[in-house]
């Protein structure tokens, strides 16, 4: 019996068996709704905070003993879920998150509105797993509003003027336009393949010449998830949506869809190590089942999101609309990682994938501790709007701001920050294609450029730090939990910078990007070490 597209008993086994693998996304369920029944007898910030913090510390230990199951081979045509080496790094890198979103939102939320903000944030993070784990358009579907639809009321709850809701409105009704893209590119997906299991799908197209469906599917789909990544030209939403929302939500908005968005890409173009196992022997280039113009696409997307999203941001002042504009910019960056590697593994070098995991590390802890710190400083009689209001943040506070510093340093890829060390990984990678050199060449010659115009608005902001003086001194409130967050964010920008954590993190990406029969890869982290 053809094991494609029949179901045997050995098969309703296996169905049978996924349970236990996907113990660490039902805790963190059952945990979710633990919050959402108990906050509405008990309010109170504290309490459901430490019992999102043991939710996810207890995920964390059912991922350890019993996330990974054994090597499944065939099974990837059967099952709706993987549990390849990117599914496993992706819940790790979702359990990490939600640390730091629980410790920085502690304090910034009211009693009443807490619990529910933060069962929504876990319910979120069980989303974000299910996109590493999809095997199938149903699930990955389901994964990715898994994390939407939350979204929509944590945008809401931190803030309730009319800005918050305009953000949150103009966030769900342009969501709901990509998810309807994103459909109508997997319909034509399972019309060409007549199946929704993703390894089925690349399978048929990898044995053939991609037909022209399968190049319309391929924009519809980059369109539909370009929205989450901030992609041009579905980028339009996110300066508004991050000023009018609060900081801990844009935090969590520049992070969290990044994260999910490029898995997703990752798997549906056929880039992961299980997607990677059908892959047709007449086939070199990896990423080319739906079109051979995959990277070209990609080079486009990554030059117009790095120009548009530095040369507008040098003409903000507000400071969430400078930041959703470097978000769109290091979107950027990352895509030129994506161009690349389907080249880079036909040619047995660096994989790109390797590099955009990275990056998405580097990128999120230097965020998500921004805009920790923006939160800790703003308050009702003294916002933090305007970058002018953080001026003598260096006299007030000489360690908050020598830690916002830092993580601008990162951003803009300064020796000894993962910022530094995501650009070098992404630019050699796109340095060592063979296949037109001179186009790569040129890209980075646009992402260089990209990345001083970035340098000169960070740099504008960390000169307000200590060269201008405030009239009215900045005041914080006693926030534990907020600066733990902080300092883990300052930890992991400056701890996985170089060696042993270096090298650490570079073994995890490499285990979640390795294809079968590629060659180990590690040039790439040694040349950036050594740039060091």
């Amino acid at each position: 019996m053809n094991p494609l597209f029949a179901m045997t008993d050995s098969a309703a086994a296996l169905l049978a068996g996924i349970y236990e693998p996907l113990l660490p996304e039902i805790v963190l369920v059952i945990t979710a709704c633990v919050v959402f029944l108990g906050a509405t007898f008990r309010p109170d910030r504290n309490l459901w905070g430490l019992v999102s913090l043991v939710g996810l510390a207890g995920a964390g230990v059912a991922l350890y003993l019993h996330g990974q199951p054994p090597a499944q081979g065939d099974q990837v045509f059967i099952l709706p879920v993987t549990f390849d080496g990117l599914a496993q790094f992706t819940r790790w890198l979702a359990l990490a998150a939600g640390v730091l979103i629980v410790l920085m939102s502690w304090n910034e939320l009211s009693d009443q509105h807490a619990g529910d903000y933060q069962a929504c944030l876990l319910i979120l993070l069980a989303g974000v797993s299910f996109v590493g784990l999809a095997n199938d358009l149903t699930t990955m579907f389901l994964a990715l509003e898994m994390v939407s639809i939350p979204t929509y009321i944590l945008l809401y709850l931190p803030k309730h003027d009319r800005a918050a809701q305009e953000a949150s409105l103009k966030y769900f009704l342009l969501s709901i336009f990509s998810s309807g893209m994103l459909l109508f590119g997997f319909s034509y997906l399972y019309g060409l393949a007549g199946s929704t299991n993703l390894s089925v799908i690349l399978n048929a197209l990898y044995q053939s010449t991609p037909p022209v469906l399968a190049m319309i599917a391929l924009v519809w789909i980059v369109a539909g998830l370009s929205f989450r990544i901030t992609a041009v030209p579905f980028h339009f939403y996110a300066p508004d949506v991050y000023q009018g929302t609060s900081n801990i939500s844009a935090g969590l908005l520049a992070t969290i869809p990044k994260v999910v968005g490029f898995v997703a890409l990752i798997r549906l173009m056929g880039f992961a190590p299980a997607s990677a196992e059908v892959m047709g022997p007449s086939k070199s280039i990896l990423g080319s089942a739906l079109s051979a113009n995959v990277p070209i696409l990609f080079w486009i997307l990554a030059a117009a999101n790095m120009t548009l999203g530095n040369f507008l941001a040098l003409l903000q002042t507000n400071l969430r609309r400078m930041l959703a504009y470097s978000s769109i910019a290091h979107s950027g960056y990352m895509l030129i990682a994506i161009s690349t590697a389907g080249l880079l593994h036909k040619e047995g070098k660096l994989d790109g994938i390797e590099s955009i995991l990275y990056y998405l590390i580097a990128y999120g802890a230097a965020s998500l501790g921004m805009f920790a710190i923006l939160a800790h400083f703003n308050r009702p009689e003294r916002p933090i709007e305007n970058i002018d209001d953080l001026a003598g943040l260096s006299k007030d506070h000489p360690l908050l701001a020598f830690t916002l510093a830092i993580l601008f340093f990162s951003l803009i890829g300064i020796p000894l920050t993962t910022g530094f060390t995501g650009k070098g990984l992404i630019f050699f990678g796109a340095m060592a294609v063979t296949d037109h050199p001179w186009l790569y060449r040129s890209l980075l010659v646009v992402a260089a450029l990209n990345a001083a115009v970035g340098g000169w608005y960070y740099l504008r902001v960390i000169a307000v730090l200590y060269f201008r003086t405030s009239v009215k001194p900045i005041q914080t409130s006693r926030n534990l939990p907020g600066l733990v967050a902080i300092g883990l964010a300052l930890a992991v920008t400056v701890g996985l910078a170089f060696p042993p954590g270096l090298t650490w993190i570079r073994n995890q990406t490499t285990k979640a990007a390795r294809i079968p029969g590629a060659e180990e890869k590690g040039e790439g982290a040694r040349r950036v070490v050594a740039a060091e």
